[in-house]
């Protein structure tokens, strides 16, 4: 009889990382796979949705103007418990540390549904930061069953939590199975990126590429940010700075007014890009400034250097081979560390050359055997 597992995500990163196992699943006559998402991110995961051909098997639309957390996941937790209570899977999986994760978790467990968490063990030791992403993964990993790890270190830290051994997987994060998968798509078929001059992916001109959208930067950090961004692009004018701008106001506002008026010849602000326009970007890209963990997953197996504008991250390995470093959120910061590695050319090779720590694009597989051995 077949294993019946429900996969349970709403944000446009956990869609990312979990479509590749979702076919998977689809593909082995072990399981029946049902998909359901929450909406967190409504247009976004849609669009992740489109590129893999996944199609949800319910569809919570849960998001609603100017919520709380509270309020989130307080409907997420009701919404999902009646899912379930329908459904009754044999498991249930999720991914990473968002409110999806957390209230799919709670609700399984209240169900008394074993949990599978996909990219477990990651940690700063900092309920305040990221906030509130720590949290819900360190609560997360006390009711899951299965915790798949990327890295050696991520299953140090769930050890040293003291969870069982025999629980904890590595195998690699998912992202790099989705990347390889979206580069050659990309390959094939050359994504039209609406806002660039056409011309800007096709030069040999530098291009640094920007992503902004962490809740713990909202005010200072982005004001710094952008101010950053304005003062490198005055000084580095024959490199491009590209930036596509988060939809939530508390990213856009402070964009609008320090970098607006600079749009022209080297700023470019262009809208939140689908998954494949922005892999191409980051192909494109000679280096890469973000608040993202997934960014700093991805962009090293493409050989692009990534500043972290972050003064934390539970991704330290990255940090450790040489591929990411952190910066802060200070203006002073983010434009000495930006201009070193356009200026030192030795500097930029030592991160752009560094090996990801993240895989090897065969985590999916190995996730898939180890629930087909263990359901």
């Amino acid at each position: 009889m077949n294993k019946k597992i429900s996969i349970i995500f709403g944000t446009r990163p956990e869609a990312i990382k979990l479509c590749p196992v979702v076919l998977a699943l689809k593909a082995n006559p072990a399981f029946e796979c049902k998909v359901c998402v929450t909406g967190q991110h409504r247009e976004m995961l849609q669009q992740v949705l489109d590129v893999f051909g996944v199609v949800p098997d319910k569809d919570l639309a849960l998001m609603r103007p100017n919520q709380t957390l509270g309020g989130l996941t307080s409907r997420a937790i009701a919404a999902i418990d009646e899912y379930l209570a329908e459904e009754m899977p044999d498991a249930v999986m999720v991914q990473g540390d968002t409110t999806t994760v957390l209230a799919g978790a709670l609700a399984s467990f209240y169900h008394h549904i074993p949990v599978a968490h996909v990219e477990a063990g990651l940690r700063t030791w900092n309920l305040e930061s990221p906030w509130p992403e720590e949290a819900n993964r360190v609560l997360t990993t006390r009711i899951a069953r299965w915790h798949f790890c990327p890295t050696e270190s991520n299953r140090a830290n769930l050890l040293k939590e003291g969870v069982p051994e025999k629980g904890i997987y590595v195998t690699g994060n998912t992202v790099i199975d989705a990347l390889l998968m979206a580069k050659e798509m990309v390959r094939k078929k050359p994504p039209v990126l609406e806002g660039l001059p056409s011309s800007l992916m096709a030069t040999e001109e530098r291009m640094v590429l920007i992503t902004g959208h962490r809740r713990e930067n909202f005010g200072e950090g982005f004001e710094n940010i952008c101010t950053a961004i304005r003062n490198l692009a005055e000084r580095f004018p024959e490199t491009h700075f590209v930036y596509p701008v988060h939809l939530n106001p508390n990213v856009r506002e402070p964009v609008g007014r320090i970098l607006g008026h600079h749009r022209g010849k080297n700023v470019h602000l262009i809208e939140p890009q689908s998954y494949l326009p922005f892999v191409a970007l980051m192909n494109r890209a000679y280096l890469i400034l973000t608040d993202s963990g997934g960014v700093q997953e991805e962009a090293p197996s493409l050989g692009k250097p990534v500043l972290v504008m972050r003064d934390t991250t539970e991704r330290p390995e990255a940090v450790t081979a040489g591929t990411v470093k952190i910066i802060g959120t200070a203006q002073d910061s983010i434009e000495e560390e930006t201009a070193l590695l356009l200026n030192d050319q030795d500097e930029y090779k030592k991160m752009a050359a560094a090996v990801n720590p993240y895989g090897d694009g065969m985590a999916v597989e190995r996730i898939v055997k180890i629930m087909e051995e263990s359901l």
